[in-house]
């Protein structure tokens, strides 16, 4: 039993779901359907695959994921980033034969395949070395392109381009062929959005209607601009005068697909399907974990890895494509007053029942509408005071950033986001690569020892104390020995060395070879090396080694034991067994 409840929430919490639920939670699934009708079909434009195939990506993997998640509100889907990148993906491989929508599956099923293994062998923890600042600048970047990328749909032009500057080329070498009925739709409904977004709900209020009315009212705004561009281009016969229509959408449920698996597909698909994953996870752990900590909810993240890969799995077996926990549906879907993932469940239900009765309704609408959609979903990601913010924090998180936003808008998402997971992992390691080192004294009449340049501390003479703020490990052993050499040169007087460890969580090879090389050279001196504040791990790893039989100092409990013993008796010679207690 133990093991259902691990792998399938949906036993832990089905079992005590009741009326009182599935009241919020089909309130909660009428607002998400409604929004997610029009969502769907703009963010399968922006991945450069069939409208319909936006709806297929929003029925089954819902399904899924509520079997399989662990969040009780996260809403999950296409969304802008991950669309992008799924366009990014699938259109290189039209130069071997495979169309767009097989390469989508492909990618689906390669990135629900990662996700699984992922989350099976627990290893959700890899997503960490995406840092949050290289993510902001990442979101943000795609945004610009993302919103830059639909401007020719407004436009009525053909253009095209990876990056920014391609896609600001396009458009500018087409400006002449505008069409400006379309232009005049786009216009149009982009503003109407930007409106719907704060003025809708609070004139629905000021009309006497109830807060839950309103709040429906306003998340239908995207609706209410289907309908009325709809209608227009069928009233006046757009479409005859070059506005561009979405067409003929099937009229059915999902359909049973097949992802390729010739092998230079799957290779060409395997490293964007590893990029979409991570950054698909990393936005929805995000998220799910952020709304669940306002109810005091619980995320598994490698169960949230198996729930997420599910999802891809199911999409790319019924014509969807990647998908992922969106941010404004999940916030939508925990506002609205989902009790449970049964909210998703009746999401799919509703947009299945519009896959059904609906789509014939939408043959004319203008893709202007949809671009428009997606243009103000999008500029809510952009977000520039990040840059301001990471320079006030930390100069080397401000880089990182900067490097982030710049290379995914020259080189395209891909590049960007590949580089971000590179900024990230060598920013950790040049930071821990210098480990912040202290000179450390007494503060008097406490047993507290801090840094000599902070604070108004006592230092005893003969005695170094050096405190060491990072585990120690290949990256900074060596920079600990010169740190180390270099002060010590500094001082004549000097009989003992203690190095306080209380930040020291591991030590590896590496390093214990440059604490036996200090050990060595500091012997050479007269000078005795003593540790301090040694954790537990720490000192049953240098048990397993000759370094503490070689130690001419000892290993001391407390920095201020060592201290004191030190100060007092500063001719004896010590031991590392008799006092090599740590904690």
């Amino acid at each position: 039993m133990k093991f259902a409840l691990r792998y399938l929430p949906i036993l832990d919490w089905g079992r005590r779901y009741d009326r009182g639920k599935l009241g919020g939670d089909l309130v909660a699934a009428v607002i998400v359907t409604i929004m997610l009708v029009p969502q769907s079909l703009a963010y399968a434009l922006l991945a450069g695959l069939p409208p319909e195939a936006g709806i297929y990506a929003s029925i089954l993997p819902i399904v899924l994921y509520a079997i399989f998640g662990t969040s009780r509100t996260l809403a999950v889907g296409p969304v802008a980033v991950v669309s992008l990148m799924t366009a990014a993906a699938i259109g290189k491989l039209g130069d071997q034969g495979i169309d767009h929508v097989t390469a989508a599956l492909t990618l689906a099923f390669l990135s629900g395949a990662f996700l699984v293994i992922l989350g099976l062998f627990r290893l959700g923890f890899l997503a960490n070395f995406l840092s949050h600042p290289v993510i902001a600048g990442f979101i943000t970047a795609s945004g610009i392109l993302i919103a830059t990328s639909q401007l020719k749909h407004i436009l009525g032009v053909s253009a095209s381009g990876d990056t920014l500057i391609e896609m600001l080329h396009g458009l500018w070498m087409s400006l002449g062929t505008i069409n400006w009925i379309t232009l005049l739709l786009g216009v149009s409904a982009t503003a109407f959005l930007f409106w719907v977004r704060k003025g809708l709900k609070p004139l629905l209020l000021r009309t006497g209607l109830g807060g839950t009315l309103s709040e429906v009212g306003a998340r239908a705004g995207p609706v209410f601009a289907v309908l009325a561009t709809t209608l227009a281009v069928w009233a006046f016969d757009l479409a005859d005068r070059g506005v561009d229509i979405v067409g003929s959408v099937p009229q059915a449920l999902p359909p049973l697909t097949l992802p390729s698996f010739r092998p230079d597909v799957m290779v060409a698909m395997i490293g964007p399907a590893v990029l979409i994953s991570i950054i698909g996870f990393v936005e929805s752990i995000s998220v799910a974990q952020t709304l669940a900590a306002k109810r005091r909810q619980y995320i598994d993240p490698d169960q949230e890895l198996i729930g997420l890969g599910a999802a891809n799995l199911g999409a790319s077996f019924t014509g969807g494509f990647p998908v992922t926990g969106g941010f404004a549906r999940s916030v939508v879907n925990f506002d609205a007053g989902a009790r449970t993932p049964a909210a998703g469940a009746f999401t799919a239900v509703g947009l299945a029942i519009a896959a059904l009765m609906l789509t014939p309704l939408i043959y004319y609408l203008p893709k202007a509408t949809l671009a428009a959609t997606i243009i103000v979903a999008v500029l809510s990601l952009v977000d520039f005071s990040i840059l301001r913010r990471s320079w006030a924090c930390s100069k080397a998180d401000f880089a990182a950033v900067s490097a982030t936003i710049l290379l995914t808008l020259a080189l395209g998402v891909e590049v960007g986001v590949s580089a971000g997971v590179l900024i990230s992992v060598l920013i950790h390691l040049y930071k821990s690569s210098r480990p912040h080192m202290a000179v450390v004294g007494q503060v008097p009449g406490t047993e507290h020892y801090r840094n000599v340049d902070r604070h108004d501390v006592v230092v005893q003479k003969g005695i170094l104390s050096v405190r060491v703020d990072e585990s120690l490990y290949f990256a900074n052993a060596r920079n600990l020995e010169d740190r180390i050499y270099d002060m010590i040169s500094r001082r004549d007087d000097l009989e003992h060395v203690i190095l306080m460890c209380s930040a020291v969580n591991a030590i590896d090879m590496s390093a214990l070879e440059s604490l036996e090389a200090i050990n060595a050279r500091l012997r050479d001196r007269d000078i005795k090396f003593h540790l301090s504040e040694v954790k537990g791990p720490v000192m049953d790893r240098l048990k397993t080694t000759h370094f503490l039989n070689d130690l001419t100092g000892r290993v001391f409990l407390t920095q201020h034991r060592a201290v004191q013993a030190l100060s007092d008796g500063a001719s004896t010679e010590f031991s590392p067994s008799r006092d090599g207690v740590s904690v």
